[in-house]
C-alpha cells in the first residue's frame, strides 16, 4: 500500500517534472548577441536590446537573447563577422568596414557626401542588400538589418575648417574609404576600432577621430578633444553596420521562430536603427556644447572645397569595382535614387 507521505512525494516529483519540462519549453533557444561596445552606448541600449527585448517577448519566451558586450567572448572587433560564420557567437553587430574590402558592394554607402539622411541610407541599404549583396558577399551569413549611423565628422585637438587645417595631424579612420578621404587632405590615417579611440587620444596616439555625435558620449570624445567638425547637408562619411546570424543556426530554428526573428528584421528594422542612431546625435552635441567646445559647422561655398578633396575617390573606386566585375557607378545612381525616392 503506497502511503501518503509516498503519494505526496509523487506528486511533488511530478509537479517539478512539468516545471522542468515548462522552463525548458519556455527558454527552447538560447542566442548569444555579441557585440564590441559598453552595453550603456547608443546602439546597445536603443537599438540592439530593443531587437532582443522584441524577439524575446514575441516568443513568449521561448527564445532568450544573451548579450555580450564590449567583446565579452573573445576576439577583436574585426574578428565578429568570422565570429557569426563559424558560430562562436550567434549573432553580432559589427562595422563593416572593419574588414575592408571584403564586402565591396556596401562601400557605395561609405562614399564622402552621399548620404542625405540616415533613414534613406539604411532604407537604400536594405534594398540594395537583397538585391546585389544577399547571394554575393553576404552569402555565408544570414543579415538581419544593415544600417548606417548619422553624419560623421570630425573631432581633432585643433580647430579643422578647410581641407589643409588637416596636414599632418594623425586621425582615426573607421573604414578603408574613410582613410582614403583623410589621405587626400593631408591626415595620415590611422585604423583602429572605435572603443580604442578613448585611448589613443589620451595618449596621444591619435590627432582626432571620424564618429558621429551620438557615439562621443560614451568614448568621453568632448572631454579629451575640444574642437568638432560638423557639415551642413550631405554627410562627410558613414560608416555602415549589419546585424548578422550564422547561417545554420537560423536554419536550425523551427519555422515559428525563424518568423518571430523574421518579424523583426528587415527593412523597418533597418530604418530604425539608422534613425535611432542619427537621432541620438542631438543630445551628445549637446554634450559637447555643455562643455563650451569648439564646434564649427562647415557650409555653403566652403564645402565645396571638402568636395572637390574627396571626388577623386569616387574615380578610383568605380574604377576599383570594376575591375572586380561590379558595375560602381550603377549601384551609385541606384543608391541615390532610392535615397530620393524615400525623401520624397
Amino acid at each position: 500500500m503506497i502511503s501518503r507521505r509516498t503519494l505526496m512525494g509523487m506528486a511533488g516529483a511530478a509537479v517539478a517534472a512539468t516545471l522542468m519540462a515548462s522552463t525548458a519549453m519556455a527558454q527552447e533557444v538560447t542566442l548569444r548577441l555579441h557585440q564590441f561596445l559598453p552595453p550603456q552606448a547608443n546602439v546597445p541600449k536603443l537599438v540592439l536590446d530593443v531587437w532582443a527585448d522584441s524577439v524575446e517577448e514575441d516568443s513568449g519566451g521561448r527564445i532568450k537573447v544573451e548579450r555580450y558586450p564590449s567583446m565579452q567572448l573573445g576576439g577583436v572587433p574585426p574578428e565578429l563577422m568570422d565570429q557569426a560564420i563559424e558560430g562562436v557567437a550567434d549573432i553580432v553587430w559589427t562595422v563593416v568596414g572593419y574588414t575592408p574590402g571584403r564586402y565591396p558592394r556596401t562601400e557605395v554607402f561609405e562614399l564622402p557626401f552621399m548620404m542625405t539622411n540616415a533613414r534613406a541610407m539604411s532604407s537604400a541599404y536594405w534594398q540594395m542588400f537583397e538585391k546585389h549583396m544577399k547571394d554575393t558577399e553576404f552569402q555565408d551569413v544570414h543579415i538581419l538589418g544593415t544600417w548606417v549611423h548619422g553624419p560623421g565628422m570630425i573631432h581633432a585637438n585643433k580647430e579643422v575648417r578647410t581641407p589643409s587645417d588637416m596636414e599632418g595631424l594623425k586621425i582615426r579612420g573607421g573604414s578603408r574609404l574613410v582613410n582614403s578621404l583623410l589621405e587626400k587632405v593631408g591626415a595620415t590615417p590611422v585604423g583602429m576600432p572605435v572603443p580604442a579611440v578613448p585611448e589613443g587620444l589620451s595618449k596621444g596616439v591619435i590627432d582626432g577621430t571620424t564618429i558621429p555625435w551620438e557615439v562621443t558620449a560614451a568614448l568621453k570624445v568632448p572631454e579629451l578633444v575640444s574642437n568638432h567638425t560638423e557639415f551642413e547637408g550631405n554627410a562627410l562619411y558613414v560608416l555602415t553596420f549589419v546585424l548578422a546570424m550564422n547561417k545554420d543556426r537560423y536554419e536550425s530554428l523551427p519555422d515559428d521562430l525563424k518568423k518571430v526573428i523574421d518579424d523583426n528584421s528587415g527593412l523597418e528594422f533597418s530604418i530604425f536603427a539608422g534613425g535611432t542612431q542619427a537621432d541620438s546625435d542631438g543630445p551628445a552635441r549637446q554634450l559637447a556644447v555643455d562643455r563650451g567646445n569648439n564646434i564649427v559647422t562647415v557650409s555653403g561655398d566652403d564645402v565645396q572645397a571638402w568636395r572637390d578633396a574627396a571626388q577623386p575617390i569616387y574615380d578610383e573606386w568605380v574604377a576599383d569595382m570594376n575591375s572586380k566585375g561590379i558595375d560602381g557607378q550603377a549601384l551609385i545612381d541606384e543608391a541615390r535614387a532610392l535615397m530620393e525616392a524615400y525623401d520624397k
